[in-house]
């Protein structure tokens, strides 16, 4: 009888336990999936922001609109693509440069990455840091810009210099497939969306002199 007793108790915890396994809370759950629908919702914003903006202004409309959507430089721009073969960038500062870098120049710049938050989409403001090069609120009287080429970075970030001229400050939300995809990368989970805050400092031009950042 004692035996049969212990088996039950036994039989109870394990089940107890398989229940508290499954019922735990996954910060991470559907990752994928709530990845690409924070992209989409960007992008939406900032397509309809973008028609707004050509609808009011025609030819005129980047002087009135923040928002920017390129495709990534390393497929055919001569058709449409995919929403993720995309990149969407909101102008923070507009620069006074006069040249973008080339896929073999570098740059220096500040930037910091941020991942999405595990509460997305019940809260679309706090968002994790996983990398950067200034801490705290930006104060360019103390931070330093790092030196990088551009195609050190991953596709939607390397997409986003190329457009960018000395003094521009964007956010650029990057979509999983530009970015890392199925790959873990340090502090950014698989299937990650990124958004990045990048200021241009200086352009250098491949095949010139150290005295040509500008």
């Amino acid at each position: 009888m004692k035996h049969k007793l212990s088996l039950l108790l036994l039989s109870v915890l394990l089940l107890a336990s398989c229940r508290s396994s499954e019922g735990g809370y996954d910060a991470r759950h559907d990752w994928q999936a709530r990845n690409a629908q924070w992209f989409a919702e960007v992008y939406d914003a900032a397509q309809a922001s973008i028609a707004q903006a050509k609808a009011q202004y025609g030819n005129q409309w980047e002087a009135h609109c923040d928002w920017r959507i390129y495709k990534t430089l390393l497929k055919s721009q001569d058709v449409a693509g995919a929403t993720t073969d995309h990149i969407v960038c909101k102008i923070n500062e507009r620069g006074s440069g006069d040249w973008s870098p080339a896929y073999t120049d570098s740059v220096r710049l500040f930037y910091r990455g941020w991942i999405m938050d595990d509460n997305y989409p019940e809260s679309k403001t706090n968002l994790t840091v996983f990398s950067q090069t200034y801490y705290g609120d930006f104060n360019p009287a103390t931070a330093a810009p790092i030196a990088m080429p551009v195609t050190s970075t991953v596709e939607g970030f390397m997409t986003a210099l190329q457009y960018m001229v000395k003094g521009d400050e964007w956010d650029v939300y990057v979509p999983q497939e530009l970015a890392y995809k199925e790959t873990a990368s340090d502090a950014i989970p698989a299937y990650s969306t990124l958004l990045f805050r990048i200021r241009v400092e200086l352009v250098h031009k491949s095949g010139t002199g150290m005295s040509e950042w500008r």
